[in-house]
């Protein structure tokens, strides 16, 4: 059965980073685009990042431009998120998605086979 799971989330400072991974399993996802999506307290899950299949075209949320890279390695089926200078804001559930209809890179109606999250703390 195909999934994706993140690692990486922890509690961090402000102006620190952290790596998140999201390694796929059950199939290859190399043919996907891949995003990045994150759900803070009380909020909607939000675009943050992705990715084509290539690697040679990436997408980001204004709010992590310049501030976040996201990066993939298909012989590692898997795919990255560099976050630094994070801060409070940053604070979310982080989770990883395939993009399977190819429309609006940033709404998440267009990804599917969802990871579980993982948790990404900010302190200031």
């Amino acid at each position: 059965q195909a999934r994706l799971e993140e690692s990486g989330g922890g509690l961090v400072q402000a102006g620190d980073s952290l790596r998140l991974s999201c390694a796929a399993s059950g199939r290859s996802f190399s043919s996907y685009g891949m995003g990045w999506f994150r759900q803070a307290p009380g909020k909607e899950r939000e675009f943050v990042a992705a990715i084509t299949w290539s690697g040679d075209g990436t997408y980001y949320a204004d709010s992590v431009k310049g501030r976040f890279t996201i990066s993939r390695d298909n012989a590692k089926n898997t795919v990255y998120l560099q976050m630094t200078s994070l801060k409070p804001e940053d604070t979310a559930v982080y989770y990883c998605a395939a993009r399977v209809v190819l429309l609006d890179w940033a709404e998440e109606v267009n990804y599917a086979f969802w990871g579980q999250g993982t948790q990404v703390t900010v302190s200031s």
